[in-house]
């Protein structure tokens, strides 16, 4: 049995020790497009050799960053086939701004258990500590696994975010390259669902599909250039459910609306009507 929720719901998972650098922290950024502006003082401020501002979805890559093999969906009671996996949604707590450079170890649980009856939704929390001891940034996601319900237990909660009901403050396109995936796994995330055309098509898809965190950090720094000044500092937390899939080379329509100290986004695939990329979209200020 793939899920055995009496050993994986609240398990502890291995810490992880971890680094990065500046140069990390500029490859992430050009995987998500940064450097189109490239005489933008504003936008050149993520590609510093020395010290990049950090935009705030790098929390959920740092750790994983230097990996150059495909994940594995295995935990304690859990042993999944990758090719049965999506991400279901991602959310980013940061304490502070997030260092140019640093050591930083991460514990993780698994929080949640849900049975879909044709899926399984499996969440995880992630806490993150410097080499100080000083707290981070915590993350929380969860991965939607495809034929792996029907384990006996609970459904779960049924969530969404409302749309402000009126028009958004900014309409912004943000177009994405035809080896943005390529590119962007470059970042640690070897998944050949976004590389290998064969792998997709098994796994039900046409073409390989963007990378989900990839169009999340896009979205992100989308919105903190758009609303914000482009100052990634100010950013406080982002959070979004993976709605759909995009395609390299497809233009992501972000519709934002401005709160006190939040901001609510829709991000939409402009090639194909409008069809949802990312929901949910909160991304918090100061």
């Amino acid at each position: 049995m793939p899920i055995d929720p009496k050993i994986a719901l609240g398990a502890e998972l291995p810490d992880l020790a971890f680094a990065w650098t500046p140069s990390d922290i500029q490859l992430y950024h050009l995987g998500l497009g940064a450097g189109a502006r490239w005489t933008d003082p504003a936008e050149l401020r993520y590609l510093d050799d020395r010290a990049p501002q950090v935009l705030a979805t790098f929390a959920a890559v740092a750790p994983t960053f230097h990996d150059t093999e495909p994940p594995e969906v295995i935990f304690p009671g859990i042993n999944i086939d990758l090719a049965n996996v999506v991400h279901g949604f991602q959310e980013v707590r940061l304490n502070g701004p997030i260092p140019t450079s640093g050591k930083a170890t991460r514990k993780a649980r698994i929080t949640e258990l849900w049975d879909k009856g044709s899926a399984a939704v499996i969440v995880q929390e992630h806490t993150v500590v410097g080499s100080d001891g000083a707290p981070l940034w915590t993350t929380r996601s969860s991965i939607f696994a495809k034929g792996e319900g029907g384990f006996g237990g609970e459904r779960g909660p049924r969530t969404r975010t409302e749309l402000p009901d009126r028009a958004p403050d900014f309409d912004v396109t943000v177009p994405t390259l035809p080896q943005q995936a390529l590119l962007y796994r470059m970042s640690g995330d070897r998944n050949p669902l976004h590389s290998d055309p064969q792998f997709a098509r098994d796994a039900g898809f046409p073409n390989p599909i963007l990378h989900g965190l990839c169009s999340y950090g896009m979205v992100c720094k989308a919105a903190t250039d758009t609303v914000l000044d482009s100052n990634a500092g100010r950013v406080t937390g982002f959070s979004a459910r993976f709605a759909g899939v995009l395609y390299p080379g497809e233009t992501i329509h972000a519709r934002i609306w401005r709160g006190d100290d939040a901001l609510t986004i829709a991000a939409t695939a402009v090639e194909r009507e409008d069809a949802p990329v990312l929901g949910d979209v909160t991304l918090w200020f100061e």
